[in-house]
């Protein structure tokens, strides 16, 4: 994007946790944020009003021609708000996602950002048809799916990470990977419970960089003893080669992130996620990944079972979304 305009890099601090932050920027030589705006924790309400307040004063010092969001977070909501009430167009990428869950925050995040939006830079056919199922035609694109390019580029990288897997003691495919980060999962005692309680009976450790919301809410339901559990392998969050290099050695990855769902496809390891619904519904062909919910009969199921057909990763592009992107709000300008 710095071949065709000026770019200015805001980082809210929505991810704060340094292995959750810091790290990506280093691994993937992304340039130093030129605002860090330091607003992390707290209420959703909270969080996101304090990120409107802070991005509205960068949009008005350095007066852009565009405010380019990604994805579905609070501060995808606060950058395209800011913008919008600035008449500042915007322009969304992962446009067009939809589960259909509007108890999930980051349904509301994608619903009401792709509304606010100029440009909507669409992964997938079926975000496209979302959106005009929703009236949203214009200015939308189809541009492949950024993760996609991203994992192309690193997954070669990320096996030289493979001494992680010796210190923990691990066998490529003698393991699942398992993520839990989701309000459906961590503030519903009841399915947190039901997923914590089948890690240690699934017929493989389980490692799980576990998130730090995540820890909370089991100190908080008094469960966090079954992290100590033999089958378990707790670890610190990892950075992005490091989860690649996890993802791409796993027997099968066992998921509530709408991410890491698309990466397993991508790198063609069998996900099982933990989730009702899920936006990508295109991982769902042939079985790569299954939705089992916080069912532990459901989960053992389908852990027995292989995808029947091969992947189409010809759904998310071509590897090429982000030149795509950058070519045509070059275009807009």
């Amino acid at each position: 994007l710095r071949q065709v305009a000026t770019e200015v890099l805001v980082h809210t601090g929505q991810h704060f946790d340094a292995n959750m932050s810091d790290v990506f920027f280093e691994e993937l030589a992304i340039p130093k944020p030129d605002y860090h705006l330091g607003v992390g924790g707290g209420s959703h309400g909270a969080m996101t009003g304090a990120m409107l307040a802070k991005i509205e004063e960068v949009l008005l010092s350095e007066r852009p021609d565009w405010v380019l969001v990604y994805g579905d977070t609070n501060s995808t909501l606060a950058g395209a708000l800011a913008a919008t009430k600035l008449h500042i167009p915007v322009a969304h990428v992962e446009a067009g996602l939809r589960s259909f869950n509007r108890r999930m925050p980051e349904e509301i995040n994608r619903v009401l950002t792709d509304h606010a939006s100029q440009l909507l830079f669409a992964p997938t056919q079926t975000a496209v048809r979302h959106l005009a199922n929703e009236g949203v035609t214009e200015g939308v694109h189809r541009v492949g799916d950024v993760m996609f390019d991203a994992t192309l580029h690193f997954k070669v990288r990320a096996q030289e990470k493979a001494g992680l897997l010796d210190d923990l003691g691990l066998k490529p495919e003698g393991y699942y990977l398992a993520t839990v980060h989701r309000a459906e999962n961590t503030d519903d005692p009841e399915r947190l419970k039901a997923i914590f309680g089948t890690f240690p009976e699934l017929d493989r450790p389980v490692v799980l960089p576990l998130h730090p919301r995540t820890r909370k809410r089991l100190e908080e339901q008094q469960f966090e003893g079954v992290l100590n559990h033999p089958n378990l392998r707790i670890i610190p969050p990892v950075g992005y080669l490091d989860m690649l290099m996890l993802q791409a050695n796993a027997a099968a990855v066992l998921t509530d992130s709408g991410g890491v769902q698309k990466e397993a496809y991508f790198l063609g390891v069998p996900c099982r996620t933990l989730r009702d619904e899920t936006e990508w519904d295109e991982t769902l062909s042939g079985g790569w990944n299954v939705l089992v919910g916080a069912d532990p009969e459901a989960l053992k199921q389908a852990l027995s079972e292989r995808p029947s057909s091969e992947r189409r990763l010809g759904d998310f592009g071509e590897g090429q979304a982000a030149s795509l992107i950058a070519s045509l709000i070059s275009a807009a300008r």
